[in-house]
């Protein structure tokens, strides 16, 4: 599957694009099966919000068809959006007359092996902190050196992911998916407003418990809460709900509300 620029297969990159010399943009990372993106409508919505953040002109209907167009053709595997500002001759500022510039890239599906969806995964406790930079909190920017950072920390098959923590200590997430939660009976998940990549996994999730009357809380998860857990699972909008089996020397086991989330999570990818 050829990558698309502008709803075109790519056969050059502008050098100049501002997404390569700065980061200067956004991405999506969505699924598709069967032909169909996974989850497009949150995707394109917290784009649209990282669009207005940034003051990026985008037109999302248009990205909404090109989106559609690139899954039908792929039939089966990840499809990467990549939003920048544009082009732009050398210097921060930007040219007034720049205009967006969209990528498409097609990767196959992760086949990640059952048993992390199973009996749960271990998260390596990465030293890489997250800094605090609330205008860009939540956004799924391409400025991601922190995460590569995080990711290069373990390199061996038993922990799956791993565990980041802002400045302060707080538990904010995984690197790449959001962290979960379940303390007598109450789901819990980090505050995204200084840092940390709100996943449209999880607005599903938050979405989805408060609509079943599940005692739902954002807001500041400390390691102390994290160890006294009953449940912790991590999530993402590519594989659904991994529970979390151990940290370091913590141990928990997969618990009824995280099977039961995991159920939904699932059909939402299937859908």
């Amino acid at each position: 599957m050829h990558s698309w620029i502008d709803g075109q297969p790519a056969t050059a990159l502008n050098l100049q694009n501002r997404g390569l010399a700065y980061g200067d943009g956004l991405f999506e990372t969505i699924a598709v099966r069967g032909g169909r993106p996974s989850l497009l409508d949150a995707h394109l919505a917290r784009l649209a919000l990282g669009c207005q953040r940034l003051s990026i002109p985008a037109d999302t209907a248009l990205i909404r068809e090109e989106i559609l167009r690139y899954a039908s053709a792929l039939g089966e595997g990840v499809a990467k959006l990549i939003l920048t500002r544009g082009d732009s001759q050398r210097g921060y500022a930007s040219a007034p007359a720049a205009a967006p510039r969209r990528l498409l890239q097609a990767s196959p599906l992760p086949h990640y092996p059952e048993v992390h969806a199973e009996a749960g995964v271990r998260l390596y406790p990465c030293r890489t902190r997250l800094a605090e930079q609330p205008v860009l909190a939540g956004l799924k920017h391409l400025n991601r050196l922190e995460q590569v950072l995080a990711r290069a920390e373990w390199q061996d098959a038993e922990h799956a992911e791993g565990l980041m923590r802002d400045i302060q200590g707080r538990v904010i997430e995984g690197v790449y998916s959001n962290l979960f939660v379940v303390s007598h009976g109450r789901l819990l998940t980090a505050d995204l407003s200084r840092c940390g990549v709100a996943g449209v996994m999880r607005g599903a999730l938050l979405e989805h418990a408060t609509a079943q009357s599940i005692d739902v809380q954002v807001g500041e998860v400390s390691m102390p809460m994290l160890e006294q857990a009953d449940e912790v699972f991590v999530c993402n909008s590519v594989y659904g709900i991994w529970p979390v089996r151990a940290l370091d020397t913590l141990s928990w086991s997969p618990g009824p509300l995280t099977r039961k989330l995991q159920a939904f999570a699932r059909t939402l990818l299937e859908t």
